[in-house]
């Protein structure tokens, strides 16, 4: 099979409003499962503390011990504290959206890389436009896509930069605005974070925390999540996917993408209650089980790149003429 040079194509709307009507008129009683947990906070509080921990007690330890503490420890604290994040831009921490936001700031401290209230701002736009490029900062830049190419060592590399190129997304989003005064209140509180723990901490606890946050969402296990929820792993017709192994104990159910995006007004607690209530709308759609496995999967399948995702037009609207379609490929690096 040839590589593929573009993303895949759909005329249709993102696909998960349809389902999500289909199993409330069904099973309506899956809006009880709708609400917040507080309880995420104390999640927030007790990662925070266990990652600061860390950064004291290696603050004098020898390099390998800091490497290997990242990516057997750390990686898994800070991906938790990625998904605390996630929830307070659901608002679904508090009732307060200003308590939520906080919350996510707070979450943020340890992944030395102020982020959370942008994250706030656009991912919103990645559930009611998926798969929009100018839209939706989850799709790769087709630039992005054709440096990267089908190679492992390029698939790893962009594994192992994936905040660097997380990063260059948002700025071609439209109808976002991304400074604003909460934008500086989370850089701010960021920069003196990691400005306490260099001064009383040292480079040592700088780099531990750095590679935590690099590991978690990147060139470790936990980083096939990005290619789990969204890649064309099942096909061209099933553009998300679930996860359904161990690790969503430490996950907070993060694998349950499809029920997430299907009732992003559930929190992950209740996750698993839309697959056991509704099972025969997920037991037929294909789903993961192993992130590592999908993690060597995805370095040394050269049948799966970055490319390996479906793009849309704005709104998912039908194209209008055949010079748009032949266009399409384009669509995301001429937003550069």
């Amino acid at each position: 099979m040839p590589k593929k040079t573009e993303f895949n194509w759909s005329d249709e709307s993102e696909p998960h409003k349809k389902r999500t009507k289909t199993i409330i008129t069904q099973h309506p009683d899956i809006r009880e499962l709708i609400g917040r947990n507080p309880y995420t906070f104390l999640v927030i509080l007790l990662c925070v503390g266990i990652q600061t921990g860390l950064a004291i007690w290696l603050q004098n330890s020898s390099w390998w011990m800091i490497f290997l503490a990242a990516y057997c420890i750390g990686a898994f604290v800070s991906h938790t504290l990625f998904i605390c994040i996630h929830e307070a831009s659901h608002n679904l921490i508090f009732k307060n959206r200003v308590l939520n936001t906080l919350s996510g700031i707070l979450a943020n401290l340890p992944q030395m890389f102020p982020s959370s209230v942008s994250f706030q701002k656009y991912h919103i736009k990645h559930h009611s436009f998926q798969g929009v490029a100018e839209l939706d900062a989850d799709m790769p830049y087709g630039w992005e896509a054709r440096m990267i190419n089908n190679k492992w060592y390029g698939k790893a590399l962009w594994l192992l930069l994936f905040p660097l190129f997380q990063a260059a997304r948002p700025f071609r989003l439209k109808e976002i605005n991304l400074l604003d005064a909460w934008t500086a209140v989370n850089w701010i509180v960021e920069i003196a974070f990691v400005g306490a723990v260099a001064y009383f901490l040292g480079i040592k606890a700088i780099v531990f925390l750095t590679l935590s946050f690099f590991f978690s969402v990147g060139l470790h296990p936990l980083g096939a999540r990005w290619v789990q929820e969204h890649y064309l792993t099942h096909g061209d017709e099933q553009e998300t996917k679930s996860y359904y192994g161990v690790l969503n104990i430490v996950n907070l159910n993060v694998g349950y993408h499809n029920e997430h995006h299907d009732f992003p007004s559930i929190p992950w607690n209740k996750l698993p209650q839309i697959k056991k209530i509704a099972n025969e709308h997920y037991e037929t759609l294909g789903y993961h089980t192993s992130y590592t496995g999908l993690l060597f999967r995805f370095l040394f399948d050269r049948d799966l790149s970055l490319f390996s995702r479906t793009l849309r037009s704005n709104r998912g609207g039908k194209l209008k003429n055949d010079i748009a379609k032949v266009q399409k490929t384009d669509l995301i690096s001429e937003e550069v």
